[in-house]
């Protein structure tokens, strides 16, 4: 019998991470999440994903200037985001087209990672009515990166928060995303290609693009007195808490902890920890309301919620929200492809058919229209 979504089935064997939905646990690459995303830069997590150990310092020295020195984008690259721009396109929309260019003048991994956040931040600069920021090497990836946004080089405590997110969501098991970059490699075709597919997967709202709405709902109740009404009348009106619930985890989301602390740290050394006070609070009491309305669903909370918060608190609009999340699991997508280079067998899934049978060839001239159908009048 088929498996709706493929639940259960076991599609791929891999050394990149492990989720563990009745444990709450996510390891990459041997090592908990939180004491991966805490302590490590981005480019430590995505040499650990490429080569399977972290790096010494030599190699993670090397490494970071690979990186910086590939950042660049060609000036055809710009060109169509200025299109773009002018034409208002949705920005995982300009990011899926800009990347397809990479492989104009190179399809390495490293090039890859390296221009996804300058494609972001150019083409969210451009949106703004502001001109594009040439890439600083001197600067880490997640530094750059907020440099590339705003222009102002980032205080240590906002690159730690970014470095904590991009750390959290590189790599996720075989979701949606990760899938469509193996399936893709395992034709035999390209880097680029795989990474243009899978980001076609993660724009989808089921994928990667819920964050946004998890805060709307914390700025629509506003202050703590009237989160117990404002969600009970979402949970009576069959409306789903976006940021709760997930289809792996079945108890809270080990990354939700992470990005929780990550932005504790980041708000109480902003000095305004309200907005942080108001998300405990909702969380609380849509956690309190959700047991009620729903046993039994261990609908716990996801890192939707505490994504958006924290990226919100590094002074990201919702649109952005989805195309920081690639920056992040670009480096994963890659990892797989290149483990599924490394033992590859096209992957080709059986279906079950659920059609007719024993039709019967019917010459043109002999079929007939289709009867339309009466709708009665009302009155």
């Amino acid at each position: 019998m088929a498996s709706t979504g493929l639940d259960g089935v076991v599609a791929a064997t891999t050394r990149l991470s492990h989720v563990d939905g009745e444990r709450g646990e996510l390891i990459i690459a041997g090592y908990p999440i939180d004491q991966l995303a805490e302590h490590a830069t981005f480019e430590e997590t995505t040499w650990l994903l490429w080569h399977g150990e972290l790096p010494t310092a030599g190699q993670l020295e090397t490494f970071r200037g690979t990186l910086a020195s590939a950042r660049s984008i060609p000036d055809s690259t710009l060109a169509l985001l200025r299109e773009c721009a002018r034409r208002h396109v949705d920005p995982m929309d300009a990011l899926r087209m800009a990347a397809d260019t990479i492989s104009l003048d190179s399809e390495e991994a490293a090039a890859i990672v390296a221009r996804m956040p300058t494609i972001v931040a150019a083409y969210w600069r451009l949106l703004r009515g502001q001109e594009p920021l040439e890439p600083r090497i001197d600067l880490g990836h997640a530094a750059n990166f907020l440099y590339m946004l705003s222009g102002d080089v980032p205080d240590p405590e906002r690159v730690r928060g970014l470095e904590t997110y991009l750390n959290t969501v590189i790599d996720h098991g075989l979701n949606a995303s990760t899938f469509t970059a193996r399936v893709i490699t395992s034709t035999g075709s390209d880097l680029v290609s795989a990474v243009v597919g899978a980001l076609g997967a993660l724009k989808g709202p089921l994928h990667g693009g819920a964050p946004g709405p998890a805060l709307d709902m914390v700025f629509e109740i506003g202050d703590a007195s009237r989160a117990g009404d404002v969600l009970r009348r979402k949970i009576e009106a069959g409306e789903k808490l976006m940021g709760f619930g997930h289809r792996v985890y079945k108890v809270r989301d080990p990354r939700a902890d992470v990005l929780a602390k990550a932005a504790e740290r980041m708000f109480t050394r902003g000095g305004d920890m309200s907005l942080y006070t108001l998300a405990r609070s909702v969380e609380a009491e849509a956690l309190r309301l959700l047991e009620i309305y729903k046993p039994g669903r261990r609908l716990q909370t996801n890192v939707e919620f505490y994504t958006a918060l924290l990226l919100h608190g590094l002074g990201f609009d919702v649109p952005l929200f989805t195309p920081t999340f690639a920056v992040s699991r670009v480096s994963g997508w890659i990892a797989h492809a290149l483990e599924q280079r490394r033992a590859n067998r096209i992957i080709r899934p059986q279906s079950e058919y659920a059609g007719p049978r024993d039709r019967t060839w019917v010459p043109l001239s002999q079929r007939r229209e289709p009867v339309a159908r009466e709708t009665a009048s009302i009155t």
